[in-house]
Parts: C-alpha cells; structure tokens; sequence
C-alpha cells in the first residue's frame, strides 16, 4: 500500500540549505526536508549534521511503568510502545562511559533513587547529548515530560545545556482533573504535564505569545470594552489622550473640544489622522474631553505565561484525533514553533509519534524532520499533512505532499575531508593514545595485533573521525562486533 513517500536511496542527495544565524556559520543539515525516519533516535541522531537544527521539541516516555497501545480501528492502530525500564549491565557500563567526558551528567544519573529510574536517566540522557550536539547556537529545546521524572530530567538538562540556559518550566492544562472527587484518593487530582523549556545559548531567539481565550482575558474585555462604535459595531474602549506631563506645543482646540490643562498627548496631525480612522470618541458636549477609541478587535490577547490553561487536550470526537495513545494537541506545537523559530527553520523531533510537531511545522512553514521506533510515523504524516494547523481538512491539497521515509542513519557531512578509519596515520596515532592497550581488556599488544575500531558503528551512525575511532585486540573486536562500547564492557565484567 502506498502512503504518499518515497523510500530514499543511498546516494547523495540535496541536503537542506546552508544558513548564517547570528554572524554563525551553521552545518548543512545531511538529509533531505521533510524527511521520517523509523528506528531508534539514537544512531539516526548520531548520523547527523552538528548545529543543523533550530528547534527540538521531544515527547519521550515518561516512566509512567505503562504499555500503550493505539485502539484497533483507528488511524494509528498498530503503534505501540512500552514505558517500562529495568537497569541492565549495559546500562551500568552506559554510566560509567557518560563519567568519562560529562562528570556534571554523571553525577545526576548516579542520583536516580531506583534502578528503573536510573535505567530510564541513561536513556534519557545519551540522547540529549546528542540533541545539544544537534542544536545551533541559537536553538532551543522543549523537553515534554510528566510530574513522574521532572525533577530528574531537569537536573539531566541543567548538565547538558547549562543552568544559565533555562528559559521556562512551562506546566500545561491538559485537562480539567475531576477524579478526586469521583473517586476515593489519598491525593489530588493530576492533570498537568511539564514541558522544560531550553536554550542552546544567550543567542536563541523568542517571540511571546498571545492569548484570548482565557477566561481572564474574556472578562477583561467584556468589563472593558462596553462602548460600540456607532459606524462600524465594533466594540471598543475611550482612553485618555491627556499628556502627564506639561506640553505647550501640544495645547489646541480640536473642532471646538478644549484642550486638557496639560495638553494632548498627540499632535494636532496625529489627531487629524486618527479622525479620519475612525478613532476619536467624540463627547455629545462640547465641554467634555476626546478620548480614543481603543478597539477589543485589535488586542493581541493576553500574553502567555508559564502556565497553559486555554489548551485542551484532544477530545474523543476531534477531527484531529487519529487514535495515537499519547497524542498532543496541534494548538500545542503551534505555539511552541511559532514562540523559538521562524519561517524556514528546522524543526526535529525524535520521538514523533503520530507526527503533529511535523503536521504542526509544515502549516507554520518551517522545514522539519522526525524521528520515531514506529513506522506509524510515516503513516501519519501523510494523511495529516492533509490538515491544516487547526486539524481540519483542506480542500487546496489534492496530492499527498512527498514525505521521504528512511531507515538507515545518515552519514555525516560536517568532518571535513577524513582518511580511512584503518589508515596508517590513524593506527600510528590510536597506538600512541593508547600507549600500546586495547581499550577494551585493557592488555598491551604489539601494532599488528590490534584492529582499529569504530568506537560507534558506522551503521549507527559513527563516522571515520579519530575521535571515533579505537584499537581493540582479536578478541574484544570480536565480541563488540558492531555494538557499543557499553556492550563490550559489560561483556568483560561477566
């Protein structure tokens, strides 16, 4: 069955432009816009283009110790994932490797209170590593989490993206919690998540955002705004247009009003303009003082706060639900990317479910990239690319937009020019480094009897770079094999 992508080839392809942000050069980013990749985040992420996106926005599992699964019969009906963790001697290994170069981080991860826990923080934080790596430095990063491993994870992000590069905790409303008081409980009610908002540097951009569907906001403007313009409907307000201060030069009669005591606030052909507009309460006597007419049509709303009320999670009969367990709102997204990018920037998420932030950044006219374990993801995206940013079906597209579906990591473009991994020149320096020890047994050997090693896979995203690369005797080389050095050393501990 065809969904509407295209399978890409191996060969090179036009990757996205190359960008100035800031004065900063950023990396090509190696693969095509509008690209869904199935697999685990990890070694795609590792394959790609340091400094080539603008915003991530990640939804991950959150602990929760839940299996999910999407309902059969609807759109998403095969996707499934489980939210389950168990510490594993990989993991241990995984730890002490994040020791090595990232003392901050490992010290968070040896915080974790259980085993399940700690088993989800190494997870965790082995992606977000590479996120930052991703991140230009005027990026930014919402992490979407729950009350369950917040606290943890915002430690996770203060190692990774520095304390001073919280932007937010934002704690978003996804519903009006009524189970305490249906059911008997020992707490409250639950019924928010957090998102840890995350900038790569000083330098990463933000828009506010507006609302005016609060509840707050609506009564400010119907108390407000209780005039109508008599031409127009419109309702509106009569503000001053006295100036605080003394202003001789701003003292006339306008059309027989007298001026305040202090003068107006606007020139005389500021007046005239505003006038002609439509924007001048005239008072029905002439001793009474113009005011302007302040429209409720031209509020921006109330600006949005690091609390998220007027956002409601997906209802059962939603045209945008598509039956995803873990589904987020397109109003959600919608505010994010609009708040940390602009037109023509580069969104990634590599946990993208049933692909709204793709759905959400293709409508806002950024170029994306997502990620997720499923092939429901590449689905979805077609059929949803179909919706607009409000969910609803639009007429204007009668061909599925070309969604590119891979599986394989990308090859990094951004090392320069690298001589082969097994190169002279490389064994000579790996032997020197390592004073003659395999990096796995830790035994010395003579230069011939090591083999030079892909500290990562190039199938998981590992590159040729020295930085990459080890010397392994016959029988460490042979039991890693294509995995990880956590593999390895966990291996040797048996």
């Amino acid at each position: 069955m065809s969904f509407g992508f295209a399978v890409e080839s191996s060969r090179a392809e036009p990757a996205l432009p190359l960008r100035y942000t800031g004065g900063h050069l950023m990396a090509v980013a190696n693969w095509k816009n509008q690209t869904i990749w199935t697999g685990d985040n990890l070694p795609i992420m590792r394959g790609m283009n340091s400094e080539s996106v603008d915003l991530i926005y990640l939804d991950p599992p959150f602990n929760s110790k839940q299996d999910y699964a999407a309902p059969i019969g609807s759109e998403a009906a095969g996707a499934e994932f489980k939210d389950t963790w168990t510490l594993s001697d990989v993991d241990v290994e995984w730890i002490n490797l994040i020791a090595e170069k990232h003392s901050a981080l490992h010290r968070v991860l040896l915080a974790a209170m259980t085993a399940s826990d700690k088993s989800y923080l190494v997870y965790m934080a082995a992606r977000i590593l590479e996120m930052r790596r991703l991140l230009k430095p005027t990026g930014s990063i919402y992490l979407h989490c729950d009350p369950t491993m917040s606290h943890y994870l915002k430690l996770v992000m203060d190692a990774v993206f520095g304390k001073g590069n919280f932007r937010n905790e934002i704690t978003w409303k996804r519903r009006h919690g009524f189970s305490s008081a249906v059911h008997k409980s020992n707490r409250f009610g639950i019924c928010t998540d957090i998102l840890l908002f995350y900038a790569a540097s000083s330098a990463s951009p933000f828009t506010p955002q507006y609302s005016k569907d609060s509840p707050e906001y609506r009564a400010y403007v119907d108390k407000s705004f209780r005039s109508v313009d008599n031409e127009t409907g419109r309702m509106y307000q009569a503000t001053s247009l006295t100036n605080p201060a003394y202003r001789p030069n701003l003292i006339y009669d306008y059309k027989g009003y007298e001026p305040p005591k202090n003068g107006w606030m606007i020139s005389k052909e500021k007046m005239e303009q505003w006038d002609r507009e439509g924007r001048i309460h005239f008072p029905k006597s002439k001793s009474g003082r113009l005011r302007r007419k302040s429209f409720a049509d031209e509020l921006k709303g109330m600006p949005v706060q690091n609390i998220w009320d007027d956002i409601q999670q997906i209802g059962s009969h939603s045209g945008e639900r598509v039956g995803y367990p873990t589904q987020k709102p397109l109003a959600l997204l919608n505010r994010i990317i609009e708040a940390s990018s602009n037109e023509g920037d580069v969104v990634l998420d590599p946990f993208c479910g049933c692909a709204t932030t793709c759905v959400s950044a293709h409508a806002l006219g950024r170029l994306w990239t997502g990620i997720d374990i499923s092939e429901k993801a590449a689905e979805l995206v077609v059929r949803r690319l179909r919706q607009d940013r409000k969910g609803e079906q639009v007429s204007w597209m009668t061909h599925a937009p070309k969604v590119i579906h891979r599986d394989k990591p990308p090859q990094r473009t951004d090392l320069g020019k690298i001589p082969p991994h097994n190169s002279p020149a490389n064994r000579k320096l790996l032997y020197g480094e390592q004073g003659g020890d395999c990096a796995g047994c830790g035994l010395h050997f003579q230069l011939p009897n090591l083999t030079v090693d892909h500290i990562i896979a190039r199938n998981k995203g590992g590159t040729d770079h020295i930085e990459n690369l080890q010397l392994l005797c016959g029988h460490c080389n042979s039991v890693k094999g294509d995995r990880g050095m956590e593999y390895l050393k966990a291996k040797l501990q048996l």
